[in-house]
């Protein structure tokens, strides 16, 4: 039983990492070096990410800044950033690629609340889904008399508790978020 939990546990905590990396590709007006984690690069037939080819700096509070290490890759950065969702023309000025940032709309800072409360809110659903899946391989345990009825109670409360601690985790991330957002 305990490895049950120990498992749910473990998930639960990868399901909160990958919260937090969502989050931080998000982009709130501010420059920030995640938003590019996603765009992949046409690197000599391999799909490469952009801080594997190039030095990615916040040169102001918004502009990023990227210098590729092969200035032949240049024009490739250019049109990855371009044909991705980010919403930003790269300046290329043969050496660098600037990216300016604008400042968000109050429409766009709402847009943005809105999906970064869908990321939490799925972020939830597979907690639950985790707890649901803990319980039930416990209850087979029940039933293979491999635990008692007693445990059973015990694991399904500790379980409980796992999926009130990281629900709860939840909330504070996504309302540090949306301050941030709502703040800019």
């Amino acid at each position: 039983m305990k490895e049950v939990l120990t498992q749910a546990e473990s998930k639960m905590q990868k399901t909160i990492s990958v919260l937090i990396s969502e989050y931080m590709a998000i982009r709130a007006g501010r420059a920030n070096p995640a938003v590019l984690d996603k765009i992949m690069v046409d690197y000599y037939g391999t799909p490469t990410a952009i801080n594997q080819l190039a030095a990615v700096s916040v040169s102001e509070a918004r502009m990023l800044t990227i210098q590729p290490w092969d200035a032949s890759i240049l024009r490739a950065i250019e049109k990855a950033i371009q044909t991705s969702e980010l919403g930003i023309n790269p300046q290329n000025d043969g050496k660098i690629i600037r990216l300016a940032f604008p400042q968000l709309t109050e429409e766009r800072r709402r847009e943005i609340a809105k999906e970064i409360a869908k990321m939490s809110e799925d972020s939830k659903i597979a907690i639950r889904s985790i707890r649901r899946d803990a319980i039930e391989k416990m209850k087979s345990m029940k039933k293979n008399v491999e635990i008692s009825e007693d445990d059973l109670k015990q694991g399904e409360k500790k379980a409980q508790d796992l999926t009130d601690k990281y629900v709860k985790e939840i909330d504070g991330l996504f309302e540090k978020k949306q301050k941030e957002i709502m703040e800019i």
